[in-house]
C-alpha cells in the first residue's frame, strides 16, 4: 500500500470540493482549481474526508495512487493558503523592475527581459535583486519560477544570475594562471 496514497485527507471548513466522474474541483477563499485525475484511481468524499483507492497492485496503479492523493491535497493547499518561489539575483548591474503587473529584467543582454504573469500567477518585487512569483497553482507557480531563472540561470564561476533563495551553486574553480608559460 503506498504510504502517501492510504493517507485520508481532510477537507477545511472554508473548501467545498466535488468530485464527478475523476474531476475534483476545489473552491476555497483564494480561487478554484480543478483537475481531472485518472479514471483507474476512485476518489471519495464522505463526511468531509477525502479517500483516494486503488484498483490493485499493479504497478502502475501503485504510482497513480500516490500521486493521485498528493495532487488533490496541493490543490486544497493551493485555495487555502497559496504557493510562492522566492528567487535572488546576484551579479553587477543585474536587477530587476516591475511594471505594471509585468517585470523588466537587466541581466546583462543589449535588451531588457520583460516577462508578462500568466493568468493566476503575480508577481513582486520586495528588492531590486528579489522576485516572488504567487498563486495558487502550486504546479504553475514552479513552472514560471523555472521560467524566470532560465533567463540567466546561474554560472559555476563567479555565481552570477537568477537562483532561488537558498540554492547552493557549486562553483569551479578558473584558469590557473599562465606562469612559467612563454
Amino acid at each position: 500500500m503506498s504510504r502517501i496514497g492510504k493517507n485520508p485527507i481532510t477537507v477545511p471548513d472554508k473548501v467545498t470540493v466535488t468530485v464527478n466522474d475523476n474531476l475534483v474541483t476545489v473552491k476555497g477563499p483564494k480561487g478554484e482549481l480543478s483537475r481531472q485525475i485518472n479514471k483507474e484511481i476512485s476518489v471519495e468524499l464522505k463526511d468531509g474526508v477525502i479517500t483516494v483507492t486503488r484498483p490493485s497492485d499493479d504497478k502502475t496503479h501503485r504510482s497513480l495512487h500516490g500521486l493521485s492523493r498528493t495532487l488533490i491535497n496541493n490543490m486544497i493547499i493551493g485555495v487555502t493558503e497559496g504557493y510562492s518561489k522566492s528567487l535572488e539575483i546576484q551579479g553587477v548591474g543585474y536587477r530587476a523592475a516591475k511594471q505594471g503587473k509585468a517585470i523588466s529584467f537587466t541581466l546583462g543582454f543589449s535588451h531588457p527581459c520583460v516577462m508578462e504573469p500568466p493568468e493566476g500567477i503575480t508577481f513582486d518585487v520586495p528588492g531590486p535583486s528579489q522576485i516572488v512569483v504567487s498563486g495558487i497553482d502550486k504546479e504553475k507557480v514552479g513552472a514560471v519560477a523555472a521560467e524566470i531563472r532560465s533567463l540567466r540561470a546561474p554560472e559555476p564561476y563567479k555565481g552570477k544570475g537568477i537562483r532561488y533563495v537558498g540554492e547552493h551553486i557549486i562553483r569551479k574553480v578558473g584558469k590557473a594562471g599562465a606562469k612559467g608559460k612563454k
